[in-house]
């Protein structure tokens, strides 16, 4: 059985508002657009949800923003990487993991985790399948994929607003630039 490798990190605090990018699952090859989109979101820190393939995507992303990143089921070479990152934000704590959820249900066993780690917001990757909601009394945020096209899925990237207000998340198609919504 592998061990489970936690760590907690603290995201920049001094200022009011936050605004996070979230990533995952770029396979070694994200969208061509990724740097133009992070550079229009202009983050103060990017997530990377795992599933990241060569480590120079991580060395990319740090021309942009400071990078918070988890290792994925394919990143066998991420070693220091953890399998879970719980963050500070102003009013909010994270818990970024690679596999959370079974369709749109939240693994019990990232509940339990979340909990102890009293977390409000579990974000992850893995499925590809972009994806916000809400199971076991915690928000659930996956980005979708910025890498590769899996089946018809859109290939997506995140992000986080944190501000005195509350929280607002969305989708933003790699190619465009728009905000995604989920076909009605």
């Amino acid at each position: 059985m592998q061990r489970l490798v936690k760590k907690s990190a603290k995201l920049p605090a001094d200022r009011d508002s936050l605004r996070l990018a979230v990533v995952a699952d770029t396979h070694s090859s994200p969208h061509e657009k990724t740097a133009e989109r992070l550079k229009e979101l202009a983050p103060d820190a990017i997530l990377h949800g795992g599933d990241i393939g060569d480590l120079a995507v991580l060395e990319a992303l740090e021309k942009v923003a400071p990078v918070f990143a988890v290792r994925g089921n394919i990143d066998t070479r991420a070693r220091d990487l953890p399998d879970v990152l719980t963050l500070d934000a102003p009013g909010l704590r994270i818990l970024l993991t690679h596999i959370a959820v079974y369709g749109a249900r939240l693994r019990g066993d990232i509940a339990k985790l979340a909990k102890a780690e009293h977390a409000q917001l579990v974000v992850c990757g893995h499925s590809h399948v972009p994806f916000i909601g809400r199971d076991h009394g915690l928000t659930v945020f996956n980005p979708g994929s910025i890498g590769p096209r899996r089946f018809t899925l859109p290939i997506l990237l995140g992000a986080i607003d944190i501000s005195p207000s509350g929280i607002k998340m969305r989708h933003i198609d790699a190619a465009t630039g728009a905000t995604w919504l989920p076909p009605a």
